[in-house]
């Protein structure tokens, strides 16, 4: 009850506003996130330091600031998702080049587009199913409150696009193998896994790194073409998707070979500017790194 008082009566309402407004708004959490409670700060440091080991303080605190401001910026920009319209959608989130996507629906294809926690990617959620001609389908995790999740993916899932969780593949694979319309199935592959024995492990950001296979099993599973995407910052609010491709033929490929791919494309993309990752999570962990 309480959840869906604060959903209806107190973020539907802010989430009205300007998002320019918005930002305005959540500033005061940026000082307090940064400089007072100091959000998963030891977390965030650890993050930045072992993964640039050649950076100076100075530079590994300017990166830290400016993310933690970006983490309040997506704050903002998830609470103004709840109520965007789709012209508005669109103009703040466009892709460059979907020409190379919808080639595969004409071909009657599937695709797997597979990203990260890099810069907004809630509104990509949002905008798949208009992004491209394929149907949109985003592979998710779970929330902890069960009344909220139901009430975000209500917002999220409004323009088309289907949500569908990870720990359910057998959704997804029983909708791909009965429907005959092409989909996109959004797969963000950056989160850390949580079984040793069932993930690909690589040197990615100076470290040892275990990412989830879930992208490619499905891909090869289906010959599925697997694209990667990122998501770049224009100015605030703005951003524009790069897409490009890693294979059209994954089941021919060596065992990991996407995983790789995708985790050196992920990298450039976190070099370029790092503020944009999602540092805070616990990426690292200590059981995966004699893998």
């Amino acid at each position: 009850m309480l959840t869906r008082f604060l959903f209806y009566f107190i973020l539907y309402p802010l989430s009205i506003l300007p998002l320019y407004f918005l930002y305005v708004l959540f500033m005061p959490i940026y000082l307090i996130m940064s400089n007072i409670i100091c959000y998963r700060r030891k977390v965030v440091d650890k993050n930045l330091s072992l993964s640039f080991p050649y950076w100076s303080k100075k530079e590994l605190r300017k990166v830290r600031n400016k993310f933690y401001w970006h983490l309040t910026q997506i704050a903002a920009e998830m609470l103004k998702m709840i109520s965007m319209s789709r012209r508005n959608v669109m103009q703040r989130y466009h892709c460059s080049n979907p020409q190379l996507v919808n080639r595969f629906y004409d071909e009657g294809k599937s695709v797997v587009l597979v990203s990260s926690h890099y810069n907004n990617w809630e509104w990509m959620v949002l905008s798949l199913d208009m992004q491209f001609k394929h149907h949109g389908i985003g592979v998710g995790a779970h929330n902890t409150n069960k009344v909220f999740e139901k009430l975000i993916n209500r917002a999220r899932t409004r323009y088309g696009t289907q949500v569908v969780f990870h720990d359910n593949v057998r959704e997804v694979m029983q909708y791909h193998e009965t429907n005959h319309l092409p989909a996109a199935y959004m797969i963000l592959s950056d989160q850390s896994p949580s079984n040793p024995l069932r993930c690909y492990v690589t040197d990615f950001l100076n470290q040892r790194t275990a990412f989830i296979r879930g992208a490619e099993g499905f891909a090869r599973k289906y010959n599925l073409p697997v694209l990667y995407y990122e998501v770049i910052k224009e100015r605030w609010g703005r951003y524009r998707i790069d897409v490009q491709i890693v294979t059209e033929n994954p089941d021919i490929l060596p065992d990991g070979a996407v995983m790789q791919r995708y985790s050196e494309l992920l990298e450039k993309t976190i070099q370029k500017q790092p503020q944009f990752w999602m540092w805070s999570h616990r990426r690292w962990k200590p059981k995966f790194q004699n893998l």
